[in-house]
């Protein structure tokens, strides 16, 4: 890294959208550099993160994580090179993930980052699957899907950045995997890339419900889902005695003014013992270690196979932002803030 300059660049929230958002909702700003205080760093965010759930972050209301303020920098996930440190566990040209945001430079602390070592995956999967989206498709899988040998497993949004794991997991524990995606490049990729048994392309039936009774004969043990909305409402139709519904996300509902609800089917979720449980990928954060460590091996064996979707320059992620909640995306989103070698 050469001269640190004495600008850069960062997105802040400028309205908040009562329903898909616009690129006038968010503001491009030039401002003076930081400096760090003691036991801080700065790092040059070289990968930002878009994720779906930074669309509730738009909102003020009462969540699980508190609202961007206006004027405030988006958050985000990101990966970066420490230029500046003052703190002791952290050196200058070490590789970091944090949460710095929309931004060319943040202000890190030890606490809430992470160091990466580039040589074991490219450092954009700290980003992807060795980070916040892997994390949330092991733990989530695993500790609530319970998986067992010979079920049948549906994962919505397939080709995803938490979908795509979701499934080649699910084939290793031995289950049969059925994805949902829109679109036939996706869904050729779900089954002929990461070896999905089937996926249902649900742009191009008007029958969702006959799709999944001819690829789930057998009714559905387990639903991963990432979509909510009618893609759900149909799939819960199809669940087995004793299922486990998997609520990871709900990204067709997320620019709803007022989203709708689960189809009301207390008699049929009684009848057949279904166990339906929400997660924060934070409530699992003490089996992150372990399970990053099972899928650094898996990533490095080619055996877990991942696909990203690099969109360059800050300036652009607002329109990716956009994109990526209409479903125009293939594979886990990330914005190329700058180039890995400075």
């Amino acid at each position: 890294m050469g001269m640190i300059p004495e600008t850069y660049r960062r997105i802040v929230l400028a309205n908040r959208p009562l329903t898909e958002p616009a690129e006038t909702d968010f503001s491009l700003e030039v401002v003076p550099m930081p400096e760090p205080g003691p036991g801080q760093v700065l790092v040059r965010i070289i990968y930002l993160s878009l994720d779906p759930y930074m669309r509730g972050r738009m909102r003020d209301a009462a969540s699980y994580a508190p609202p961007v303020g206006i004027g405030e920098v988006m958050t985000g996930g990101t990966v970066g090179e420490v230029v500046l440190s003052n703190h002791t566990e952290y050196k200058v040209g070490d590789i970091v993930e944090g949460r710095l945001g929309w931004q060319e430079f943040g202000i890190g602390d030890g606490p809430s980052m992470r160091k990466i070592d580039p040589i074991l995956a490219p450092i954009s999967t700290a980003n992807g699957i060795l980070g916040m989206p892997g994390m949330t498709a092991y733990c989530g899988f695993f500790e609530i899907g319970m998986p067992k040998v010979g079920e049948t497993v549906v994962v919505s949004a397939a080709s995803g950045a938490v979908g795509q794991v979701v499934g080649q997991l699910a084939r290793m524990a031995g289950c049969r995997v059925v994805g949902i995606a829109g679109g036939p490049t996706k869904c050729a990729y779900v089954c002929d890339e990461l070896g999905f048994d089937a996926c249902i392309d649900y742009k191009a039936t008007n029958d969702l419900g006959a799709a999944l009774q001819d690829d789930c004969a057998e009714g559905i043990d387990v639903y991963f889902d990432n979509v909510g909305g009618p893609i759900s409402d149909a799939v819960t139709l199809h669940l087995n005695t004793w299922a486990r519904v998997i609520l990871c996300g709900a990204i067709s509902q997320y620019n709803a003014a007022e989203p709708g609800l689960a189809p009301r089917l207390p008699a049929f979720f009684v009848g057949r013992r279904v166990t339906m449980r929400g997660f924060i990928v934070s409530d699992f954060a003490a089996h992150f270690e372990p399970a990053r460590r099972i899928m650094s091996r898996l990533v490095e064996q080619g055996r877990l196979k991942y696909r990203e979707d690099i969109v360059d320059g800050l300036e652009n992620a607002p329109r990716a932002f956009i994109g990526l909640l209409r479903g125009e995306n293939f594979g886990k989103l990330q914005i190329r803030v700058a180039s890995e070698t400075g």
